[in-house]
């Protein structure tokens, strides 16, 4: 299973997370595989260590796979969640209070981007709580 964070716009329109995992149950071979998406555009960016990006929403619902370096994030409620290399972020939250990020570690954020098409079935399974 792959980590994934999923970070939406709740009911009173702040930002909010859930922690699960995306569905793998595709076999092909000896491998296991997710549903297959579409995506609109891929691509890399890199912050130096030491960087934030203060409260802003997402601008499109994506993936962020993180490749290098240690996040943690916040919500406006004070919600927060860390990412490892290997998690993906889905990021849906394109409206409201948003959220917002630092580094942690004295690694640079290496992370890929695939923004999602708007009929793009997201099969994340939340943890049980």
């Amino acid at each position: 299973m792959i980590r994934c964070v999923r970070l939406f716009t709740d009911e009173t329109g702040q930002s909010d997370f859930e922690e699960g995992q995306l569905q793998m149950d595709m076999k092909q071979g000896q491998d296991t595989s997710t549903l297959m998406a579409s995506a609109r555009f891929v691509s890399f960016r890199e912050t130096q260590s030491g960087g934030s990006f203060d409260w802003h929403n997402a601008p499109t619902n994506q993936f962020v796979i993180t490749l290098r370096g240690i996040l943690a994030f916040e919500s406006r409620t004070g919600k927060r969640f860390v990412l490892h290399p290997g998690d993906v972020l889905w990021a849906e939250d394109t409206t409201g209070g948003g959220h917002r990020w630092h580094l942690v570690n004295d690694e640079p954020w290496f992370r890929a981007y695939v923004a999602l098409s708007p009929d793009t079935n997201v099969l994340f399974i939340p943890d049980s709580h």
